[in-house]
């Protein structure tokens, strides 16, 4: 791999961006809302509070601004990108609360999420841009970095901790005498102690790879900064797991995973593989679909910076003497704690990985490609159309030799929407009681939206069964409690997810596969027959909708 490719692909990924990121941005210098990059709040006005987390932007922009060796970078050392960067900063200064944090979704909400991303940008982007000691900035830094040294937020989200972290070592430079080193080591502490012994960080109570290589990244970062801290073998840990789930094509995550996403953030494989070769051949791999212009579309208005930011850091990162590639190496890993399988082989490019406890969502590749993308049989009923689905985990599981089983009874995806009537109460409660225990209206919002199970009145049984050859073959069977009657839509998604997850559903090119419907083999089928579906996993040429 070479750093001119890698210039070319960041160039031509993140420099059309940039204009959107100044459309987002009130510009005007005379506007009480100047650097403000929530569009919605500044000029459609559709509402009343303006997102924490959009000033993010802010690091983008000082980035595209600082560095040089980014082909066709028009940005490169225009004062006018610098300042506005700088009126972002105030912006977010300005629009906190008084404690220093914000808001993301609801008013009055105190985002940890929010404060932490949009900080640590202000705080990279303030050393980027070399400015000088401001009472504004640094009061605001300060007051920021206090509020979420103090903060626990409800639910183990080890990116956010890793966030905070990165934080307080910023903040406790720019601002010396705040005396922020205990709160580093004790949040340190606590992120540490999140990590299972198979190397994962818990993401809601499993391993996400997508969120991982972003606490990968801030770790690696810290790790650069302050050497003292003795990160080296958690980050090692770490890196070891996620190396085993790069697929074939590059690709890493997906709905297998604990929050069901398709994020990669390289930039601290790049800083680790200075000290940890495996870091770098992850890369390479991973890399690939940067290279190739392959990514998932990141282009929401929410999740956009981070990975722009991302990008841009693994540039600044990028290692040159690197080692000689070398295929990963085959052969079948079970992780009991997370609940991840992968079996790669019996040559490097095919790959079966899947979820067990989460209903046996899977992902299989042949010949370097995904044949197969599948998050089990979903049911959609009649009457109020609630859906069925077996990937909200809790099945029973049983992993042997040749084969995997697990069982269990499928839950109601989570759909639950906002109407006028529950935003005005939302709203009510926030501007009452809800001021002063966001906390607790999180977790409420958490059980809902992700944490909470509500069973369906169907029970499945999926199989994966190896033969002599190593092909895999998957069984589906699908009891109903009460019959068939109510059942309007049967099939299988290749990227169906059920939770609130918000860097999840994003778009890839691979998920362009019909919906697998399954509806007309319901018909004649008795209330005590189960519905039965086997798919053989192809090891030779992809199936013609695969290419």
């Amino acid at each position: 791999m070479r750093v001119e490719d890698l210039r070319a692909a960041i160039a031509t990924i993140v420099l059309p961006e940039i204009p959107k990121l100044l459309t987002l941005l009130d510009r005007t210098a005379v506007s009480p809302t100047y650097g403000c990059f929530d569009r919605a709040y500044w000029h459609y006005r559709m509402i009343d509070f303006p997102c924490g987390m959009s000033q993010e932007f802010v690091l983008p922009l000082a980035l595209v601004h600082a560095l040089p060796a980014i082909p066709g970078n028009r940005y490169h050392g225009d004062p006018a990108i610098r300042e506005l960067a700088i009126a972002g900063i105030r912006f977010a200064a300005r629009s906190s609360h008084p404690d220093g944090s914000c808001d993301d979704y609801y008013p009055f909400e105190r985002a940890a999420g929010a404060a932490a991303f949009s900080l640590f940008a202000i705080l990279e982007a303030a050393e980027i841009l070399r400015l000088p000691a401001d009472p504004e900035i640094d009061g605001f830094v300060l007051r920021r970095a206090r509020w979420l040294a103090a903060h626990t937020e409800s639910g183990r989200l080890s990116n956010h901790e890793a966030l905070i972290v990165s934080c307080l070592e910023r903040a406790r430079l720019r601002c010396p005498g705040a005396e922020l080193e205990t709160a580093l080591t004790e949040r340190l502490a606590r992120l540490l102690g999140w990590q299972d012994a198979e190397g994962w960080f818990d993401e809601y109570g499993g391993a996400d790879l997508g969120y991982l290589s972003l606490t990968i990244g801030l770790l690696a970062d810290l790790d650069r900064r302050r050497p003292d801290l003795g990160l080296r073998p958690p980050l090692a840990r770490a890196i070891d797991f996620l190396a085993h789930f790069v697929h074939p094509d590059g690709t890493v995550g997906g709905e297998y995973s604990s929050r069901s996403t398709l994020n990669f953030f390289p930039f601290g494989f790049e800083t680790a593989g200075a000290w940890h070769p495996a870091a770098l051949r992850v890369n390479d791999q991973a890399l690939r679909p940067l290279l190739e212009g392959r990514v998932p579309c990141y282009s929401d208005d929410r999740i956009l910076a981070h990975h722009l930011w991302g990008w841009l850091f693994t540039l600044r990162a990028f290692q040159e003497k690197r080692g000689i590639d070398s295929d990963p190496a085959s052969g079948r890993h079970w992780f009991p704690g997370c609940g991840l399988f992968v079996e790669r082989g019996p040559t490097p490019d095919a790959m079966l990985v899947a979820a067990p406890a989460r209903g046996g969502v899977y992902k299989a590749f042949a010949q370097g490609r995904l044949v197969r993308s599948d998050t089990g049989v979903t049911l959609a009923t009649r009457g109020k159309g609630r859906v069925a689905v077996c990937h909200l985990g809790g099945a029973a599981v049983r992993v042997e030799a040749n084969r995997m089983l697990c069982e269990g009874r499928m839950a109601w995806a989570k759909g639950t929407k906002l109407t006028p009537a529950k935003n005005a109460v939302l709203r009510l409660l926030m501007l009452s009681a809800g001021r002063f225990f966001p906390d607790l209206v999180r977790r409420l919002l958490q059980r809902v939206l992700v944490t909470g199970r509500s069973d369906a009145p169907f029970r499945f049984v999926r199989s994966f069964m190896r033969d002599a050859d190593g092909t895999w073959t998957v069984r589906d069977e699908i009891h109903a409690d009460e019959g068939w009657s109510d059942v309007a839509l049967a099939g299988i998604s290749g990227h169906q997810t059920s939770i609130t997850t918000i860097m999840a559903r994003v778009y890839q090119a691979d998920q362009l596969r019909p919906f697998e419907d399954l509806t007309a083999r319901l018909r004649g089928l008795g209330d005590r027959e189960p519905l039965v579906v086997e798919h053989r996993l192809a090891k030779g040429d992809a199936p013609p909708w695969a290419a």
